[in-house]
């Protein structure tokens, strides 16, 4: 029987990290391998060696296997394991590494291939008897609403919704190019969609039932929130569901880590095969946290040929009784996006990022303060899980961990995520794929007047403390006092505060203390703090300010604005960093306002910039390959009518 000494993780971030952890507990030495936007983050420096992939794209470093498996040889390591994403399902690399001598830790080629394509995987499905969803080669009105999905991958990638017969065409294109872009085959097919379902799925470790998950709450059909045991089922449910994964994997002769996912229909209890992951899911954590157990380790105990690959107590089990839950976890996901603007990936230096570590908490990071996110990955920062007796403990604490963690420099779905959790649907259990779309999570917080005056206070302090004043006189101090100070924020009130010998003052408030990084003001006979940081030039300062609210990120408007900083009325301006993939229109052509002009990629999506009215384009400003950054110009789109849009 092989035994590991030396793994190499075949992937990045926090997946990479959350191997590393599991080897350094057993003694197994560790290899990473980075790409040059990667070489930074924390992952590469808790391996004991690192190989370099030159470039940044996926395409030119964690998809080259050739590469990756030289990095296996140089380093001497004797297994690989893929992680998730990448080439985790790829049977052509499971064989690659099996080929070069080495370990691998994931499920066979054959079961991998027989998975790797969900048409082939549905008919395989079908004959073991688990219930499938089909659509007719030749859909019509009454088969709607339809969903188009990528046969080769995951992660929302390559999904689009059809509710209308005469977009299918158009939408089914659309899922063609994403899917190709992100697995390099653009196969998809047409399944019903099931407007208010839930996404429950199956752990397995081999044939044996680990326990289940509801992962239903999702945003462009990518998981959000994930939790264990999926809570509401009967008892009769959760042990078809059991059943099926059974079934599904016995007619695979499955090994080691897998997942069976389904969609359930609350309405009629009915559930239908979706897909199997054959690899480690994201979610993981929760399953771990409910049953105690390592769910890397017996990846790697079944990879070294350990026979039952699921230990202690549950070793001992009937293969066919699953293991027995313990309380309730939920994980969230931290994305690097702005909700409040459909999703858009977010990049840049993340200044700070700290989650309280509290009992019960866990946190598989990718990034820390100092990191880049760049554009070139999936946006998750990291995930956030909390283990407690009960589902409403745990969400309650959950929320309490991510409202007072400190996160700044990229906005992020952090106040989504308590929404949601706070949210009474999700804590009755009235869960569906539709949950984000039916309920409004992404509205702004009521503004606190305080935090803006915190961070105007913060920023006063932070000028004294650069100054060289005369001995006891206080910035902003005058002799005779006309008219209070003023510091505007973009998108905020004006903020008025007074600066005298015995401090600050502001109406209705007052101010007990403060310093650049935490401003404590009273309202009311309530004292209340608020941390601040403080960064930029003068006059050009942003401000994270972290209170009982929560969160606010605060911009300074400059007294005097730069005339170079304004563009043309009906510039398109590019939402994120990203590459160009498509031009659509040509510069002279006549567009309909929404017209779709061009298509950028960031962050493994595909988002189309649309004109903004009806006109003509005066300007094309990029083309397809160019490397774009958030702001810049993209086209100019002149007016009907004369004038610009």
């Amino acid at each position: 029987m092989p035994t590991i000494t030396r793994l190499l993780v075949a992937n990045r971030a926090e997946i990479a990290s959350r191997v590393f952890r599991t080897c350094r507990r057993l003694g197994i030495d560790t290899v990473a391998v980075h790409s040059d936007a990667d070489a930074d983050l924390p992952y590469v420096a808790e391996a004991d060696r690192a190989v370099r992939l030159p470039g940044v794209t996926p395409a030119e470093t964690y998809l080259r296997v050739d590469l990756l498996l030289d990095a296996a040889r140089r380093t001497g390591a004797d297994a690989v394991h893929p992680g998730y994403g990448f080439l985790s399902e790829n049977a052509a690399f499971a064989r690659a590494v099996l080929e070069a001598g080495l370990v691998w830790v994931g499920p066979s080629p054959e079961s991998i291939e027989a998975m790797g394509s969900k048409v082939r995987a549905k008919e395989l499905m079908a004959a073991a008897g688990v219930p499938v969803l089909t659509a007719p080669e030749q859909p019509t009105e009454a088969d709607l609403p339809l969903l188009v999905k990528a046969s080769a991958g995951g992660g929302g990638r390559g999904m689009r919704v059809v509710r209308r017969l005469g977009d299918l065409a158009g939408e089914v294109a659309g899922a063609e190019a994403e899917a190709a872009s992100a697995f390099g085959d653009g196969t998809v097919f047409v399944e019903p969609y099931v407007e208010r379902g839930r996404h429950v799925e199956v752990q397995l470790m081999g044939t044996t039932v680990v326990g289940d998950r509801d992962c239903s709450v999702q945003r462009r059909h990518q998981k959000v929130v994930e939790e264990a045991p999926a809570p509401g089922l009967s008892d009769a449910v959760r042990a078809a569901l059991h059943d099926a994964a059974r079934a599904a994997a016995e007619a695979l002769d499955y090994r080691g880590a897998g997942t069976v996912e389904f969609l359930y229909d609350p309405a009629t209890e009915r559930f239908f095969f979706l897909e199997v992951n054959t690899r480690l899911q994201v979610e993981h954590p929760v399953t771990e946290a409910v049953t105690g157990l390592d769910l890397v380790e017996l990846q790697l105990r079944a990879a070294e040929g350990g026979g039952a690959p699921v230990d202690g107590e549950v070793a001992r089990r009937p293969s066919r009784d699953p293991v027995a839950p313990s309380g309730h976890a939920i994980e969230v996901r931290l994305y690097a996006e702005d909700p409040a603007a459909d999703h858009q990936p977010q990049s840049g230096v993340l200044t700070a990022f700290d989650v309280p570590a509290e009992p019960g908490v866990r946190v598989d990071a990718g990034f820390a303060a100092g990191n880049e996110v760049s554009t070139h990955y999936d946006a998750m920062l990291a995930k956030v899980v909390v283990h407690a007796p009960s589902r409403r403990q745990a969400a309650r604490q959950l929320a309490g961990v991510l409202q007072r963690a400190r996160i700044h420099g990229v906005r992020t779905n952090r106040d989504q995520l308590v929404a949601v959790l706070r949210h009474p649907r999700f804590l009755d259990e009235d869960l569906s794929t539709a949950f984000l779309v039916e309920h409004d999570t992404t509205a702004a917080r009521p503004a606190d007047p305080d935090a803006t005056l915190a961070a105007a206070l913060a920023v006063a302090e932070t000028h004294r403390a650069a100054r060289t004043v005369q001995q006891g006189v206080p910035v902003a101090w005058r002799n005779v006092v006309s008219q209070p100070q003023r510091t505007e924020f973009e998108g905020h009130e004006p903020v008025s505060w007074w600066g005298g010998r015995d401090g600050y003052a502001a109406e209705g408030v007052t101010v007990r203390r403060a310093s650049p990084d935490e401003v404590v003001v009273e309202r009311d006979g309530v004292a209340t703090a608020y941390s601040c940081a403080v960064r930029g030039l003068p006059g050009h300062e942003t401000v994270d300010v972290d209170g009982p609210t929560g969160h606010v990120a605060l911009r300074r408007v400059p007294r005097f604005t730069d005339p170079a900083a304004a563009v043309s009325a009906g510039s398109l301006l590019a939402p994120m960093p990203g590459t160009v993939v498509k031009v659509l229109v040509e510069a002279g052509h006549a567009v309909e306002a929404g017209q779709p002009v061009l298509v950028l990629e960031a962050m493994k999506m595909q988002h189309t910039v649309a004109a903004p009215a009806a006109g003509t384009v005066a300007q094309l400003a990029a083309a397809p390959g160019a490397q774009v950054a958030a702001g810049e110009v993209l086209a100019v789109v002149e007016a009907s009518g004369g004038g610009e849009a």
